[in-house]
């Protein structure tokens, strides 16, 4: 579908950034660096919390549990709100949330009294923020970018978030180790404040206005509609779903443990994060060149070695297997994010992405209060090692499963022209007009044909009101 051009204000003339970077682009682009910045040190930061006030296993896996828990019930509300209220307000709303719990959590954590039970609400807040947060910066983002270009914006926009989350793992492994967690839960709550001032400036006037629908409720039925029409969508989500849980088990509950027990302490596991980070700004540099043809089947190969890190702790490796582990599970995943980012704005309406996405989110993080939950009482019940080596065959199996969907194997990346949000609309129109014309002569000098059949998937049918 093609939407109304931003002001031409919005790139201005002589600007060295590439014509898909437009305004939108570069702010959510700089807010998301700042984020994670924040976000990737103070995720460090609660853990050694928990440890600090004499916390265990079942203690790290109730407070990752509480931050979860919230997101996955309120993610399906969130994407529907950001579907009707313009998205930049849902995303500065939910960055104020999350700067307000994280600063009293580091509050709590400075004065030395902080408890379980605290935690566990702060975290519940930060959560809530998140669940609004999600749905309306993928929507926000996939808007922001034009078709033709998409997979390369999106590669250039996951390599600078995952670059930031380098910094982020590494400084704040040094920092809990050398002043403490409150500190660096203290910086995550500035992170916030700043990020939200930056995306408090997105330009929305490009985005037409939504007609008035039948409630929330409707909005949330038409979502779940074009959601279950889409076999390669549902099943991928559903794969997540327990990928998903799985790594939130391992990196929250596990990876803390077996680099206290094992391998010294809170700064090797930093740094085998910030090895993550560098494996997906190397996916992500690989995905601003390769542009596969059959992108979910390239994705879903990429899921494969995700497991690596999880079979990494069950041996367990020392810290430079781990850190190496990490790393090429961070370029296949990435392979996998810009392959599905591109897909979902190739494939999804515009007015219903953020709906599609909460879909995608709710699914994806459905299991992982369970699996946070259940990651202390599984080690007890089978040892660690044991639930390490569980959870990588389990990753391994449901990967190979949806690899039996036709539309994972078979989907093609199509081209098409889509007008963005935040750029210099004279490129895209220019674009728009070369294509139209050649469509054109090609149609005039060809001889006649009988009508193609109708589209017989849901996705196809999707394409068609898509595209036009």
């Amino acid at each position: 579908m093609t939407r109304p051009a931003a002001s031409p204000h919005s790139t201005p003339l002589g600007s060295r950034r590439p014509e898909w970077a437009g305004r939108n682009y570069v702010l959510l682009t700089a807010a998301t660096i700042v984020t994670n910045l924040g976000t990737h040190g103070a995720l460090i930061a609660t853990t050694w919390a928990v440890f600090d006030t004499g916390g265990d296993a079942g203690d790290v896996g109730l407070v990752a549990m509480a931050r979860f828990l919230p997101l996955v019930l309120f993610l399906l509300i969130g994407g529907a709100v950001a579907d009707r209220v313009p998205r930049h307000r849902v995303m500065v709303a939910a960055n104020a949330l999350n700067c307000v719990s994280q600063a009293l959590f580091a509050a709590l954590v400075l004065s030395g009294h902080a408890q379980i039970w605290q935690m566990m609400v702060l975290t519940a807040l930060c959560g809530t923020g998140q669940a609004f947060f999600n749905p309306a910066a993928e929507g926000m983002l996939m808007s922001s970018v034009t078709g033709e270009q998409a997979g390369r914006a999106f590669a250039v926009y996951r390599m600078a978030m995952h670059g930031a989350s380098i910094g982020g793992a590494a400084l704040g492994g040094a920092l809990v180790a050398f002043v403490g967690p409150g500190w660096v839960l203290l910086i995550d709550a500035v992170a916030f404040a700043v990020a939200g001032g930056l995306r408090a400036f997105l330009d929305v006037s490009g985005i037409p206005e939504r007609a008035p629908g039948g409630g929330l409720f409707a909005d949330l039925r038409e979502g779940w509609h074009e959601f279950v029409g889409r076999p390669w969508l549902w099943s991928i989500v559903a794969q997540f779903s327990v990928v998903v849980g799985l790594i939130g088990a391992v990196e929250s509950v596990y990876g803390p443990l077996v680099a206290k027990a094992d391998l010294g302490g809170a700064r090797p596991w930093g740094i085998a994060l910030a090895a993550y980070g560098v494996g997906t700004v190397a996916g992500a540099v690989l995905m601003t060149r390769w542009k596969p043809r059959r992108m979910l089947l390239v994705g879903t190969l990429g899921v494969f070695p995700i497991a690596l890190p999880s079979a990494a702790l069950a041996v367990p490796l020392d810290a430079a297997g781990l850190t190496a582990a990490m790393f090429v599970s961070g370029v296949a995943i990435e392979i996998f994010g810009v392959s599905w980012m591109t897909t979902m704005h190739q494939e999804i309406p515009e007015e219903k992405l953020s709906r599609v996405s909460a879909y995608d989110w709710f699914g994806s993080t459905a299991l992982l209060p369970l699996t946070t939950a259940l990651a202390g009482p599984a080690e007890s019940a089978f040892g660690r090692s044991e639930a390490l080596w569980g959870a990588a065959a389990l990753m391994v199996l449901v990967t190979a499963l949806v690899l039996l969907v036709p539309d994972v194997r078979n989907m093609t990346r199509r081209t098409y022209t889509k007008e963005i949000t935040g750029a210099d609309p004279s490129a895209a129109k220019a674009e728009t007009a070369t294509r139209a014309a050649t469509a054109a002569l090609a149609q005039a000098s060809a001889p006649a044909v009988a009508p193609a059949p109708a589209p017989a998937s849901a996705d196809s049918e999707g394409a068609l009101r898509r595209d036009g």
